[in-house]
Order: structure tokens, then sequence, then C-alpha cells
């Protein structure tokens, strides 16, 4: 997978931290003590498996493998949860957040190759019922298609380090991935809303504990005139009314959806189905967030 850095930045309050690249994008985990090496290797092994299987830029990965060919997909067990929480979204977007977007975002220019030009085809995702079907485990399809798990994906992986952690004992701990954060432990963790429009500003705080918090920002990456990874999939065009979400979840898996999903629906059609706080800005400048978020806005 590649993806973008996020709106978020933590304060560290742990003494060791252990940082690398991954997916695309720099990472960080904070934990009390150095992660021994059996974890290191844990880790560096979980985010591999995970690549090999998500990854739209690599030719090795399934992802790339359902391209080129029609069929039956098996999918590790973690695929579950992932596309479970895709068709979710589905459905209260109106198909505008999809898995489906891989094809729309290589003609947008957004492509393995970082052409970094929009091809003028204007291609829309296919519609999820007609391209692929999801049992809990494989993925059939009948053409080939582009799957994109990018607006859920480094969350997804976020969780799956923590619970490598949790299950080594480490019962402690904060991970960056690349501003998709979560925090585990008796403390909690504050974390700056960065400006969309000036990196240098937060416009303001959110407290998590025991959560994870994720942000979705027009700006992070962007490309020409108006183009960015932000698609409505309905349109195949970059979304413009809302430049920036920030979402805390229990999962940084709901919490990196969620992100994404603000920028096409309004937030009570997400909260039937999730329990989340969010803070969103429309392009205008302006900010709303939910009643109960636990944090504080500068604007």
């Amino acid at each position: 997978m590649d993806s973008p850095r996020h709106s978020t930045r933590s304060r560290q309050t742990l003494p060791a931290s252990l940082r690398f690249d991954a997916i695309g994008c720099p990472w960080q985990i904070d934990t009390l003590e150095p992660l021994d090496d059996a974890t290191v290797d844990e880790l560096n092994a979980r985010i591999e498996a995970f690549d090999v299987t998500y990854s739209r830029f690599r030719d090795d990965s399934l992802i790339s493998r359902i391209e080129r060919e029609p069929g039956v997909h098996a999918f590790p067990n973690d695929a579950a949860a992932l596309f479970e929480t895709y068709r979710k979204l589905y459905s209260a977007t109106n198909g505008a957040m999809s898995p489906l977007v891989g094809a729309v975002l290589s003609d947008l220019g957004y492509d393995r190759a970082y052409s970094l030009r929009d091809s003028g085809k204007g291609t829309r995702a296919p519609a999820w019922d007609d391209a692929f079907a999801w049992d809990g485990r494989a993925l059939t399809t009948v053409r080939p298609v582009s799957v994109d798990v990018g607006a859920a994906g480094k969350g997804y992986l976020v969780d799956l380090l923590g619970e490598i952690l949790v299950r080594r004992g480490i019962t402690e701990f904060t991970i960056d991935g690349s501003g998709d954060i979560l925090q585990h432990g008796p403390n909690e963790l504050r974390v700056g809303l960065e400006h969309p429009l000036d990196t240098t500003r937060a416009i303001g705080i959110s407290v998590i504990a025991n959560q994870a918090i994720c942000a979705s920002a027009s700006n992070r990456r962007a490309w020409g005139s108006g183009l960015h990874h932000i698609v409505d999939a309905t349109t195949g065009v970059p979304t413009t009314r809302i430049i920036a979400t920030w979402a805390i979840a229990e999962s940084a898996l709901a919490a990196d959806a969620l992100s994404t999903a603000l920028f096409f629906t309004e937030p009570a059609d997400l909260e039937t189905e999730f329990d989340f706080e969010w803070v969103r800005m429309y392009a205008t400048g302006r900010v709303e967030f939910s009643p109960q978020l636990n944090g504080e806005l500068f604007t």
C-alpha cells in the first residue's frame, strides 16, 4: 500500500520510540521500554503480509492479481473486518465511499508509476454488486477490477500491530501510522488537529484514551488542479466541499474509514452503525464537530 500522511500530531509521552517506514509513509511506536528484536520481527512480518495482500502498487500483491485475473480470490482472515466496514460505509454514503476506486485513482494520475497526470477518461467506479461478491473469506470477480482499500487500510494495520503488542504483554503504547493514531494504556493522549491549509497551526486538540484518532485531508495527497486522493466513487471526481475530517473511535479501522466517509455524508447517517466523535472543516473555513467531542477547538 501507499498511504498519505494525515493531519494529526500527537505529543510523545512514552520514553521509548521505534521509528520506521511502512506502506509508503513514516511510522512511530512509543512504549515504556524498547521493543525486543522478536517483537520488532513480528511487527515487520505482519506489515509485509498486509502489504503483499492489499497494495495497489506492488506487482506481486493479491490486489494486483485481482486486477489482472477474474476468479475466486481467497483473502487472509483479517480481511473480513475490513470489507465489512467498507460495505457498511458504501451503503451509508450511497456508493460514494467504495473499495473499487483503484481505477479511478489511477486514471486521475495516482497510479503505480506516480505519473500524477489526469488521463481525462472520467472513470467512475463500478457498483459493488456488479463488480464482485464477498462471502466473508473470498472475493469473486467476473472481470478484472481494481481494488483500493487506502481509505481504511492504514488504520486497520495500526490495529493489527496493536494486537501484536497486547499479545506480547505490552499494555501501554501509542502507534502513530503517519497520523493514524492508536493509544493504549492508563493515560490520556492529547492530539493536535492540524490545519489543512497551514500545517504549522492546529485548529484544536482532541483527547483520546484507549481510542484511535484518524484524519483525512485533501491537501495531503494532492497533485494538479483540484486533484487529490479523496474521490467520490459514483462520479470519479475529487471532493471539494469538505477539506479535512477527523474521527475518533475505539479502533483505528473505524476511525480511518469514518474520516473518509465524513466527506460524503452527514455524521448522523454514520452514527446508526458506529459510535464515534468527529470534526470536519469545510472549504469555506467553517468547522463543525460532534457535541460529545473530548477536546477543544480554536476556531
